[in-house]
């Protein structure tokens, strides 16, 4: 679009760093403002960055008149405040998950279709150059077709990170833990590489944090994708630190491993690597480097005709494979026969 971007945040938890941050290095854009239900937090954001706040989500589009509403609040407020963005003709930029359940991503889905504004779900580790240099490679079709992939998501949770923020280790909240929370990026980046999953099995279970919250902590899968290649991933809280996410594919003529860097071994003994970016800002190094990277791309396409390229059909893809594994491992959660009746 053309002009100054008008960009607002609202939730102003953890995650909001990484998109102020973004707002505030991309030139063309301009935040103007902030909200959030707990005054503190927004108290404190909106005079660290010198914008007005606001409680409610109404409030900041009444006041601001903005472009553009990122949405970084607990997952439960997902689908409200997103819908009322796209309800005022607002475009709105969601974290991940897209909602709570698949039945609030697909009212998500209905309100950006009805709307003039426009939807991006942010899975940024699409746009991680290890990641689109393997997209790239698959796609030439140079090292013949995918036969499967793993991925290991091996990360580190206290206590602590819960007390702060209750509504992450709840049903209610999360709707989920680990898979909903922090695999699935993984996930996405799966299904984005192999094609979607037309298939899930495995199993999703509270291993080390049982005493501190009510979803999952640990989980493993195994997906069939579309293309016909079956890729697994197994995910947990329970390491003693966050170590990076790997993905291994392999295909007929070459090996491609992502951990960080991309490294492809060729079936002829050739070794390629493709080095990642560093991180920049705030952001915890386990977020990924490229949040900033979406943020300028969704920003940059407000005006174009075509729906982003990374919106609801993605976040309910990944919604989808996930309830299909709390369906089986928690089937008397809280909320989850609303959710069956709503779907």
């Amino acid at each position: 679009m053309t002009g100054v971007v008008r960009a607002a945040v609202v939730g102003c938890g953890d995650i909001s760093i990484v998109h102020l941050e973004a707002i505030a290095a991309r030139e063309g854009s301009e935040l103007v403002g902030v909200a959030d239900v707990d005054a503190r937090r927004r108290d404190e954001t909106a005079g660290r960055w010198h914008v007005p706040g606001f409680e409610t989500v109404e409030q900041l589009i009444a006041s601001t008149r903005p472009d553009v509403v990122h949405v970084c609040t607990p997952h439960d407020q997902h689908a409200p405040v997103a819908i009322a963005a796209l309800g005022a003709g607002v475009s709105v930029l969601i974290e991940k998950p897209l909602a709570d359940s698949p039945a609030a991503g697909r009212e998500i889905a209905v309100a950006a279709r009805a709307s003039s504004g426009r939807l991006g779900v942010c899975f940024q580790n699409r746009y991680n150059a290890s990641v689109q240099a393997a997209r790239a490679l698959l796609d030439s079709g140079e090292l013949g077709a995918v036969r499967g992939a793993a991925a290991t998501v091996l990360w580190h949770r206290l206590p602590e990170y819960y007390e702060s923020r209750p509504w992450r280790g709840t049903w209610a909240g999360g709707g989920g833990g680990l898979l909903m929370n922090q695999g699935i990026h993984t996930l996405d980046l799966l299904q984005w590489l192999l094609g979607p999953v037309v298939e899930a099995a495995g199993s999703a279970s509270t291993r080390a944090l049982g005493d501190v919250i009510d979803v999952e902590d640990t989980a493993e899968l195994v997906l069939r994708h579309s293309s016909g290649a079956r890729s697994v991933l197994f995910a947990t809280l329970a390491h003693a630190a966050n170590s990076p996410v790997t993905i291994e594919i392999v295909t007929e003529t070459a090996t491609l491993t992502i951990r960080g860097d991309l490294t492809v071994a060729h079936a002829d003994g050739r070794v390629e690597t493709v080095r990642e970016r560093e991180a920049a800002g705030g952001g915890r190094t386990y977020w990924g480097v490229s949040h900033e990277l979406l943020v300028d791309d969704f920003h940059a396409r407000l005006g174009d005709d075509e729906p982003f390229w990374i919106g609801a059909d993605a976040g309910l893809d990944a919604l989808t494979t996930i309830t299909a594994v709390y369906d089986r491992s928690f089937p008397d959660r809280p909320q989850a026969s609303a959710r069956k009746d709503a779907a």
